[in-house]
């Protein structure tokens, strides 16, 4: 059991894709700063824009999962939402895109593994 107890943190494949290009993002922009380039400045700025709009796709295609408790079996981070396409209910995303959950919506979330996962 962890620190935070036994609960799932949300990692998702939406989640890590987006660390994974706003870190160098960020560092790109600082480096901008600290080197006085304006360019290198807005090249890691959008970097970061990039990094948000790939996970907003990836969550709107199921890869990422909606707030709250979920089953133990669905905490690897290749599970897909197959529920994703409805919106997710209390999510910003969901609502930019035109995606509103209803209060019926509020049950656990349907998701498949992975092709090849056990």
């Amino acid at each position: 059991m962890s620190a935070h107890g036994h609960v799932d943190l949300g990692h998702t494949l939406a989640g890590w894709t987006g660390t994974a290009l706003a870190g160098p993002g960020s560092a790109v922009a600082g480096a901008g700063v600290c080197l006085d380039r304006t360019w290198v400045l807005w090249l890691g700025a959008a970097l970061v824009v990039l990094a948000a709009a790939t996970t907003w796709t990836l969550h709107l295609a199921g890869w990422g999962k909606p707030s709250g408790p979920r089953p133990a079996h669905q905490w690897d981070w290749r599970v897909r939402d197959t529920t994703a396409r409805h919106g997710h209910p209390d999510c910003l995303g969901c609502r930019l895109a035109g995606r509103h959950a209803t209060a019926t919506a509020r049950t656990r979330p349907r998701t498949e593994p992975a092709p090849g996962t056990p």
